[in-house]
């Protein structure tokens, strides 16, 4: 009886804290942005400086135990003809999933459709934390997407 006792107690405490972690990881960390204090913004392929860009319905999340954890979503009424000429476009755009309940961020969609050429990758802003980079893409019926990425120079 001490036995299966035992036993049960670690199979409790194994699933509660398989639980906990899970929660911990995906879920607790993260915090709403509010839309007022978040401007859009792509780097000026000009002057190298960031330029905010019209940006409607903005959903944004981010934590403060990574600074890869930013993910966004917009829409811009910008084409990507205007875009393209004035922004500097990211080289090796890689979407990093975000966390299951931010369900207007689909880093699978968008990584198809940067491979397909249906959304372009910019540089939204370079060292936004130590070698991490914003990246925002927008796809040809206007929806944006944003996240944090490692800077490229900084990979091995």
């Amino acid at each position: 009886m001490i036995g299966k006792l035992s036993v049960l107690v670690i199979v409790l405490a194994a699933a509660i804290g398989g639980i906990a972690m899970y929660f911990l990881q995906v879920h607790a960390f993260y915090d709403d942005v509010p839309a007022d204090s978040l401007n859009i913004e792509i780097t000026s392929a000009a002057t190298g400086r960031p330029v905010s860009i019209i940006a409607n319905d903005v959903q944004a999340i981010d934590a403060e135990s990574s600074p890869l954890r930013f993910r966004a979503c917009f829409n811009t009424p910008l084409s990507q003809e205007i875009l393209a000429g004035q922004f500097a476009a990211y080289d090796r755009p890689v979407p990093l999933t975000g966390p299951g309940g931010f369900n207007c961020y689909d880093a699978k969609e968008v990584g198809r459709a940067l491979e397909a050429q249906d959304a372009i990758a910019y540089l939204g802003e370079s060292d936004i934390h130590d070698r991490v980079d914003r990246v925002v893409a927008i796809f040809d019926d206007g929806r944006g997407f944003a996240w944090h990425q490692l800077n490229e120079e900084h990979r091995n």
